[in-house]
């Protein structure tokens, strides 16, 4: 297929305009009224599937007086109990799992860095409505039939690199099954075979924009046009720098293994004014993380996602600990969005009374001149008051000298913009760790 002149412009060329009508599935054209029918039968069906066929849930719904009948309206979800990433655990290996093991055509599981993994099982049916969301999230992105798409997400029990994988082909594309790792390889993949999308996490996009300008070659002259970018929080910032360095769409993917995985919900390249969720799947709210009040739309809070169509693992109000706020659709009118999220319940640090965000730090970092947007947040205890250290990865062509002045900068936002002291140091590039292309953002010492 032939390639568009690269322009980032939501009203110039192709790339920026909303998907022909003629390539929105069926759904995409539904009333909010006809949306609303379909997921109170699909809820009802779910409730009933989960509560039949799972202990866990059975035990949850009887403890708090209700059953699969009392849920008569998608409103009447806030009499059910919470999920929570410790019911998985707690039923590790395959105790969430509603059907038959001989009825299971796939699995997959969380990393565990931070205890038992959360496993997550798929039927037949759960990997084709997987793979149908992932290619209506890449056309709402604006990848089209024909387009070769490098996924550089990691394949394997991670859910990233295969849900791409199979929603692209589904989508009509051509897939580059790069995966992750081996960035100078992929650099010259991604010149030699000519690839329009990438996916990808954000922050393994900006390593693979360091190698470019250190193999010489400009970003802007290659063929990437658009960036499908999720699996972990980022800023506004982290887009403009991306859009600018890369020259391409830089629009969000959003998901997680226990709900599916990518292709929950997904941002329109048209409008970048965040996810639209998918609600004939997954039905949001957003509660407060202390209370557990379900907020209004528009309130600020802890996003709330249940499943509607999931035959192995029906998930039922699944605590996201994602913070955002639900919106009213935009590109997709009868899907609400939820804002971009930047920030997680569970990210939150105290530190000597001041709530502190990874998000606020990426901010003041990104306005740094001689350093890379990769941070690395430790935390330790010195005497009886914590301590946070700032370890900040140098641009490769920022000399030594210059560090310092960097480190000062920062460690001055925060000061100013926080209200926080912390020590910061500038480190050489591609020192912090990383694990399937992502950067563990903080670290916890204090214990240790």
């Amino acid at each position: 297929m032939s390639i568009e002149p690269k322009t980032r412009s939501v009203t110039g060329g192709r790339l920026g305009e909303p998907c022909p009508p003629d390539l929105l599935d069926g759904a995409e054209n539904l009333t909010r009224d006809e949306l609303h029918d379909l997921q109170s039968r699909r809820l009802r069906s779910t409730l009933r599937h989960a509560y039949d066929n799972v202990e866990l849930y059975r035990r949850k719904f009887d403890a708090a007086g209700v059953g699969p009948a009392d849920c008569r309206t998608p409103a009447d979800l806030a009499r059910f109990p919470f999920t929570t990433k410790a019911d998985l655990r707690d039923t590790y290996p395959f105790g969430m799992f509603a059907v038959p093991m001989s009825e299971v055509r796939r699995i997959h599981a969380s990393s565990g860095t931070t205890g038992r993994p959360t496993v997550v099982g798929y039927t037949e049916n759960d990997i084709s409505t997987w793979a149908d969301l992932v290619a209506r999230s890449i056309r709402a992105a604006g990848g089209r039939p024909g387009h070769k798409v490098h996924i550089s997400y990691g394949y394997g029990l991670f859910t990233g690199g295969l849900g791409a994988h199979y929603g692209a082909e589904r989508a009509g594309c051509t897939v580059i099954p790069a995966s992750g790792g081996m960035t100078a390889r992929q650099v010259q993949i991604i010149q030699d075979f000519r690839p329009e999308i990438i996916m990808v996490t954000p922050s393994y996009m900006l390593t693979l924009l360091d190698e470019f300008e250190r193999q010489g070659v400009d970003p802007r002259s290659t063929s990437l046009r658009i960036g499908v970018f999720g699996a972990e929080p980022w800023t506004e910032e982290m887009r403009r720098e991306i859009e600018e360095r890369m020259d391409i769409h830089a629009v969000d993917i959003y998901g997680l293994s226990e709900v599916m995985g990518p292709g929950v919900a997904q941002e329109c390249v048209e409008t970048k004014d965040g996810l639209h969720v998918w609600e004939d799947h997954f039905r949001p709210e957003v509660v407060d993380p202390v209370t557990d009040e379900v907020l209004p739309d528009g309130e600020p809070g802890e996003l709330v996602l249940t499943s509607l169509t999931k035959e192995a693992l029906p998930i039922i109000r699944y605590r996201t600990r994602d913070l955002t706020r639900l919106l009213p659709g935009t590109a997709r009118p009868a899907f609400r969005r939820v804002e971009k999220i930047t920030g997680r319940c569970d990210d939150m640090i105290i530190l000597r009374g001041v709530n502190v965000f990874p998000s606020q730090i990426e901010e003041i970092v990104l306005r740094t001149p001689g350093v890379a947007p990769h941070f690395q947040i430790r935390l330790t205890r010195r005497g009886r008051m914590d301590h946070m250290t700032v370890r900040v990865e140098a641009r490769p062509d920022c000399p030594r000298e210059r560090r310092e002045a960097a480190a000062k900068l920062i460690a001055k936002g925060v000061k100013d913009g926080v209200g926080v002291t912390v020590e910061v140091t500038v480190v050489d590039p591609d020192t912090l760790e990383r694990s399937l292309g992502k950067l563990r953002r903080v670290k916890d010492l204090r214990e240790a």
